[in-house]
């Protein structure tokens, strides 16, 4: 497996001449910098250990070249792209993937400079002279975790990988066979297992106050959030084709512990999930600083031309809508659900309301436009949202045309909403829905104003809730399509016909809403093979047939 020689010594280059500190990135040409020279200097030393943190997957929007904009959600059932956004992800919409998208050629090569800088830290870390003002311990420890955390954003998209545990060099060979998917589960939980003794449960406690360069780095708890999130996809159906029962109950025994841990809560406003400093459910973040509307994705993917938007390319689909319960608890598709498809936005899950905009809501002081004619649906030829529905969870109120704001758009590795989630569905497959179950989810519920689920639901029963809470807690999030990966129902969720939403309004003020089926050139392609992402084609064809594709590609 050649993650390429040439790439890598480059990289190397770049981590010696460099580190994520502007003043070390900045240091003046010339300056003869080897490794031995940098790990003999304990300040040197622990910025190049903060290099590892870099190459993480850091933003919703992520996809395609720096003016389009595309994510996962547009991948999945929760949305679909349009304008530059289209082209750039149309290849995914056919079921015909290429190494050269974010999420599979850039998270490889990414991952491995990931894992390389956490392997060149691990080899030296003994040998540096530290001083007080530095944790060697902590270091240490981030660096299992990441080197962890990387191996898993691996396996959840490609299936086993090479499992690569020092940095090589020039004329070393590395046409490596892939490992097995259990092999890098139990690689990713043995460095966990090192890092759980090595990391502190909070900054606050170990390196003074919980600053912004400290906050964000890992902690005893996101140490046992990867490891409780390894186990549930390592369970899960696609990894996990005998059903056995023993893994889901280590997976729950996973989740447990974050939860037993009693250092992490549900924040009281669900609406606030990505704009917050910090949060007592906030488990790992990247903090993203200040967004404005000029310049970046808030302009060209999320924003309606009403506000200042350049394209809108990424609206919501009405197959995630419909996902939202009635506030009563029962699904629209309930016929004692007081569902009426005239009144399609009316007492629906308050996190319905926190997450997608639609015709006729309140924003920005107006009311929202989705209709024929409408600021907010076409200017011009162009046509901004083809299903009427904008993300409001990306979008910050503040950020508009007539407004200069910022806002924070947070990115979240793991929260402890996702943890009852996990909890609830391993232990509902390991033992049934008991009473452990029922309360997980009920919490989640019950901080969104939802009423609990109903008694006596049966296993199956309670893993369809499960995972529809899953769709609606954790919209927007970056879970819902790697969710579709692993519990290999792609072809039933989004091989289906996605649809929008018609909005017409009519001469005395009042709309008329129909059920849409989108234009043929966002409907999606999901077959079997596309349960795992191919390995990207340079390294197996630089791998003299060492690295093996995933079956169908």
């Amino acid at each position: 497996m050649k993650i390429s020689k040439t790439r890598l010594l480059a990289a190397l280059l770049f981590f010696v001449c460099g580190a994520c500190k502007k003043d070390f990135l900045e240091r003046a040409p010339g300056v003869n910098l080897t490794l031995d020279k940098v790990f003999a200097d304990p300040v040197l030393a622990a910025e190049f250990a903060d290099n590892s943190y870099q190459f993480r997957v850091s933003d919703y929007h992520r996809w395609g070249a720096s003016n389009t904009r595309t994510s996962t959600a547009h991948l999945s059932d929760e949305s679909i792209a349009q304008g530059d956004a289209l082209t750039s992800v149309s290849p995914f919409y056919q079921g015909l993937y290429h190494s050269t998208e974010n999420d599979i050629g850039t998270v490889w090569d990414d991952s491995y400079k990931g894992i390389r800088n956490c392997n060149i830290v691990l080899a030296r870390v003994d040998q540096v002279p530290w001083t007080a003002a530095q944790d060697a311990k902590r270091i240490k420890g981030e660096q299992y975790f990441l080197r962890a955390f990387y191996y898993f954003e691996l396996i959840r998209r490609f299936g086993g990988v090479p499992l690569i545990e020092k940095a090589y060099g020039l004329d070393e060979n590395i046409d490596l066979p892939r490992n097995t998917y259990d092999e890098c589960v139990n690689f990713i939980l043995a460095d966990l297992d090192k890092a759980e003794t090595m990391l502190p449960v909070d900054y606050n406690a170990t390196s003074g106050p919980n600053t912004a360069s400290n906050y964000g780095r890992a902690t005893l708890g996101s140490a046992k959030a990867l490891r409780a999130r390894t186990l549930l996809y390592a369970a899960s159906p696609r990894d996990n084709p005998s059903g056995d029962a023993a893994k889901w109950q280590k997976a729950a025994a996973a989740a447990k512990a974050v939860m037993d841990m009693n250092v992490y809560s549900l924040m009281p406003s669900y609406g606030s999930m990505l704009s917050l400093n910090k949060s007592p459910e906030y488990i790992l973040i990247k903090i993203r600083g200040p967004r404005s509307r000029v310049f970046t994705y808030l302009q060209d993917a999320i924003l309606s031309p009403g506000s200042g938007g350049d394209q809108g390319t990424n609206n919501p689909t009405q197959n995630h809508v419909d996902l939202y319960e009635m506030a009563n608890g029962k699904p629209i598709t309930d016929p004692t659900s007081g569902y009426d498809p005239q009144q399609p936005y009316t007492g629906r899950d308050p996190r319905f309301y926190a997450n997608v905009l639609y015709n006729d809501v309140s924003w920005q002081g107006r009311r929202m436009q989705m209709y024929d004619g409408g600021q907010d649906y076409r200017e011009g030829n162009q046509t901004y949202t083809l299903t009427r529905y904008y993300i409001r969870k990306w979008w910050p109120e503040v950020i508009s045309a007539a407004s200069s704001g910022t806002a924070l758009v947070n990115y979240i590795y793991f929260r402890y909403g996702e943890v009852l989630l996990n909890y609830a569905e391993a232990q509902n497959e390991a033992v049934g829905p008991d009473a452990s179950v029922y309360n997980a989810i009920n919490q989640i519920r019950t901080r969104a104003g939802m009423p609990n689920l109903p008694a006596g639901l049966s296993k199956t029963d309670m893993r369809n809730r499960i995972r529809n809470e899953r769709a609606v807690e954790l919209a927007y999030e970056d879970q819902r399509w790697y969710d579709i990966m692993r519990w290999k129902v792609g072809p039933q969720v989004v091989a289906q016909p996605m649809k929008g939403m018609n909005v017409v309004k009519n001469a005395n003020g009042s709309f008329t809403y129909q059920v849409i089926t989108l234009p043929a050139g966002v409907q999606k392609v999901y077959t079997e093979n596309q349960h795992y992402y191919p390995i990207p084609r340079r390294e197996v064809q630089k791998s003299n047939g060492i690295l093996k594709q995933n079956p169908g590609w």
